[in-house]
């Protein structure tokens, strides 16, 4: 099958004529072992030069089709999920929370959203997709996100969102 990429078998190994080495910048390169991530979504590649035999990777990924995400305002923007984990971040802020339980918050909820086959969410499902898995992980930075996602104007809001939370 035609991919866009002029492939060929070089002594018995994949040769990709579209991927320019890293170093030398040299057009081919043979495909020296390929497998697929955890997940599966995604396949890893080690090449290696035909001119320099440096050995490089490179991943192979399906394209998928933006998600719009539909802010208060009404306005779009394509669904960041690097927003999510700078949200985390703040609201996990000197907690015992590790930078990969935070990636992994922001992953799964990449994942959900993909799933959905949606081509737009609203933010208000996004951030009510962050708080539940807050909710679980950690009390403290889920009223810290909570106070800024639900635009908390005083401290009776948060003293019932924290009442929520203990019923």
């Amino acid at each position: 099958m035609y991919n866009g990429y002029k492939d060929v078998i070089y002594k018995g190994k994949e040769v990709n004529e579209s991927m320019k080495c890293p170093f030398c910048g040299f057009e081919e390169s043979k495909v020296v072992d390929s497998r697929s991530t955890d997940d599966n979504t995604t396949i890893r590649r080690r090449r290696e030069c035909l001119k320099c035999a440096k050995r490089y990777t490179t991943y192979e990924k399906i394209e998928d089709f933006p998600v719009l995400v539909i802010k208060k305002d009404l306005t779009r923007e394509n669904f960041n999920k690097e927003k999510i984990i700078d949200g985390l971040i703040i609201a996990c802020q000197k907690r015992p929370i590790s930078r990969k339980q935070i990636e992994d918050i922001a992953y799964d909820i990449e994942k959900t959203i993909s799933n959905s086959m949606l081509t737009e969410i609203p933010s208000k499902d996004i951030g009510e997709m962050v708080m539940v898995r807050l909710k679980d992980l950690d009390e403290i930075s889920y009223v810290r996100f909570a106070s800024v996602y639900r635009q908390f104007k005083d401290i009776n809001t948060f003293l019932e969102e924290i009442k929520n939370l203990t019923t």
